[in-house]
């Protein structure tokens, strides 16, 4: 990176020895960058009710979400935060998301969803009342 925030690349990605390069500026916005700030508009302007997502400081990439639970289920008054990290390649890539309890794609969570739902929902509260206050 230059003093002008400019980063030499080679245009033959390939080969680092190419003798032919460009100049990317890295405070354009990608077409990556561009859906995530049209898709954050539209959050703001109709937000979800019982939960709000934005950046995490000034890196467009990296969000925080928070979910309220929804009333009437077993996650009823918990907090849930989230941390979600967008790939480069988004949104032909799906974000990364992280610290999101009660997991259903988690093969023994959904395997109790699925046989006892009592004993999942009841599990479920205890763990928003330990876990989510």
């Amino acid at each position: 990176m230059n003093k002008r925030g400019m980063v030499m690349m080679s245009s033959n990605p390939a080969s680092s020895s190419s003798s032919a390069s460009t100049w990317v500026s890295t405070t354009s916005v990608s077409a990556s960058g561009k859906r995530i700030q049209r898709e954050m508009a539209e959050l703001n302007t109709d937000p979800p009710l019982d939960c709000s997502a934005g950046t995490k400081g000034d890196n467009l990439y990296h969000w925080v979400a928070t979910i309220i639970g929804p009333q009437g289920t077993p996650y009823e008054g918990g907090i849930y935060f989230l941390d979600i990290t967008f790939p480069s390649d988004y949104p032909f890539k799906p974000p990364k998301k992280s610290a999101f309890c009660n997991n259903p794609l988690v093969p023994g969570i959904a395997h109790l969803y699925m046989v006892d739902k009592a004993k999942h929902d009841k599990i479920a509260a205890e763990w928003t009342l330990r876990f989510a206050k």
